[in-house]
């Protein structure tokens, strides 16, 4: 059951929507079930021998009158308007069920505490099977307003009791820190247009990979002018800096033809022009990293990052563990953009799925994520990754998902933890379909026997307790390979091993196989990095070329051109 709460300042056209035809005629016999006074409520829903606008007004002077009581003189935002929805699936409720919702909400909110003959005027009405809304003007008899602090908190409090009561299926809390969801005319209007999602979810996809992507705050608005997107900025009086900005995606009119704007702050808490600038401080360009001498580089980097975000998560500082799974929501558009292939779809699902689970009550200080945030940012300009290390990287992003949702758990995150277990899903999806190939031909490519019982003897060696279960893991022939590999990169293997092993335990792991060999792949070939710091000693190491922004996040350009057209 959805609550769903906001003001405004006009009682008579919330009144005219709420008996009218909808805007599909949806509106099926709307009428009132429950008032602050069912005798004194004229019912427009009931009174089919008036006209809809006499019925109208009529309805707006009874529940208006408290604030006609002040000599017309209406206080800002005096309309209180709470839909409150069933979630699908759940049964249908009688109006009397109903009715007995709306008393409890508007009871738990502050509009009308029980008992208390000076609250405010309100209505429920039904026009639809699944939901009701709640109309309230917040002025009481007595001429004071009606103590509403939280009041979204409180009626959500009171849907979870409701759900339990009523047998019906049993929501996430939040906290306040969801993405305003769209509204029923915005859905409708997607609908008609025969899009699969409103123009508010599009505009929040694109504007969260971009500002994954791209470095500073020019590039954030140049990017998004690169998709077709329209960005409208607010200059401060004084000072002429951007205070806020709104968006408009391509095609998106209203009636009169204008484009229809969304403020950052309304498309997601995170993505206002104050939120955004704690994660996009203006930097030198030669100040970001540089891989050019090694592509593998921001690969390994990303995940080194990745396993470090890991570590803060099992932290007591929660300041750190929140700026990292907000920069980890950052990463996941990177890596998506980055990772061609079939896979690519799940990890796209992935990354909108947890912008739920990047954000918190919980202040991120988010100076403690900027190397996972940087480097993960360099992908966007990497070229196709070498090897398994896509996969290795998937690995990890898997198992930080996972790390996250416990996290959100433990803390009474009830809707960040459903997010961050469906990213998971998602991302375990994607990387079972890119591994399967690679360690498939991993294991084709497997060493000698001799080769394969040396390094069983170094396994053994190694890592005595997780031994036997490596050796019987599926991936072991694969992990032969991996080590195969690594030792030709100028590694050893039994100390490799050993420091494998030692990055996380082993005990939980399904496959331990699996999970070394990753861990393995990840490793920096020694050979390469030897050559490299002979090479910039000896002065024959060519500056790599500095990269400027892309003009749009990868394999994002020709579905932002053309969502709305």
């Amino acid at each position: 059951m959805v609550p769903d709460v906001s003001t405004g300042s006009d009682s008579r056209g919330l009144i005219a929507y709420l008996f009218g035809p909808g805007r599909r005629d949806e509106h099926t016999n709307p009428h009132i079930v429950a008032a602050w006074d069912m005798a004194g409520a004229p019912d427009p829903g009931r009174d089919p021998a008036a006209t809809y606008s006499q019925l109208a007004r009529r309805l707006d002077h009874h529940v208006d009158l408290r604030t006609r009581e002040l000599g017309g003189k209406k206080p800002p935002q005096h309309v209180w308007h709470c839909p409150v929805r069933t979630a699908p699936g759940d049964r249908y409720l009688t109006d009397a069920e109903w009715a007995e919702v709306a008393r409890r909400v508007v009871h738990a909110t502050g509009i009308a505490p029980e008992g208390d003959e000076r609250a405010c005027r309100w209505i429920a009405v039904r026009h639809a099977d699944d939901h009701i809304h709640i109309m309230a003007t917040t002025v009481r008899a007595d001429g004071r307003r009606p103590r509403t602090h939280q009041d979204g908190r409180r009626a959500q409090a009171e849907c979870r009791k409701i759900e339990t009561e009523y047998g019906l299926r049993r929501l996430k809390s939040g906290d306040l820190t969801a993405p305003r969801a769209p509204t029923g005319a915005e859905r409708a209007k997607a609908e008609r247009q025969g899009q699969t999602v409103t123009a508010r979810h599009w505009l929040r996809e694109r504007a969260y990979a971009v500002a994954a992507a791209v470095h500073t705050e020019a590039d954030y608005f140049t990017v998004l002018q690169s998709l077709g997107i329209k960005v409208k900025t607010r200059l401060g009086p004084e000072s002429g800096d951007v205070i806020g900005y709104s968006l408009a995606a391509p095609g998106d009119t209203n009636s009169a033809g204008e484009p229809v704007w969304y403020g950052g702050s309304k498309l997601a808490p995170d993505l206002s022009i104050n939120r955004l600038r704690e994660r996009l401080p203006d930097q030198e360009i030669a100040h970001r990293p540089r891989f050019a001498a090694d592509p593998a580089e921001p690969w390994r980097h990303t995940i080194a990052a990745i396993q470090t975000a890991h570590t803060a998560l099992d932290s007591d500082d929660d300041a750190t563990a929140q700026a990292h799974l907000a920069a980890f929501g950052d990463a996941l558009y990177n890596i998506a953009s980055a990772t061609p292939g079939p896979h690519r779809a799940e990890l796209r699902a992935a990354a909108s799925a947890f912008n739920r689970a990047r954000r918190s009550a919980t202040r991120a200080d988010h100076q403690a994520a900027t190397a996972l945030r940087q480097v993960a940012k360099e992908l966007v300009y990497a070229s196709n990754e070498p090897g398994g290390l896509a996969v290795a990287l998937l690995f990890a992003t898997v198992y930080l998902a996972r790390a996250a949702a416990k996290w959100h758990e433990q803390r009474g995150h009830e809707q960040q933890a459903a997010a961050a277990e469906k990213a998971f899903r998602h991302l375990q999806a994607g990387y079972q379909q890119a591994a399967a190939p690679v360690l498939a031909d991993l294991a084709r490519r497997a060493p000698r026997a001799a080769t394969a019982s040396r390094y069983e003897q170094d396994v053994r060696a190694a890592l005595p307790d997780h031994a036997d279960r490596i050796l019987a893991d599926p991936t072991w022939t694969a992990m032969t390979t991996t080590l195969a590999h690594a030792e030709t990169a100028g590694h050893n293997p039994r100390r490799l091993l050993a420091e494998a092993g030692a990055q996380r335990e082993l005990d939980s792991a399904e496959h331990p196989a699996e999970v070394l060999a990753w861990r393995i792949t990840a490793q920096p070939n020694r050979r390469t990095q030897a050559a490299h710091s002979r090479s910039i000693i000896s002065g024959t190491s060519p500056m790599p070329p500095v990269p400027h922004p892309p003009a749009a996040p990868a394999a994002m350009s020709l579905e932002g051109r053309s969502r709305h057209r």
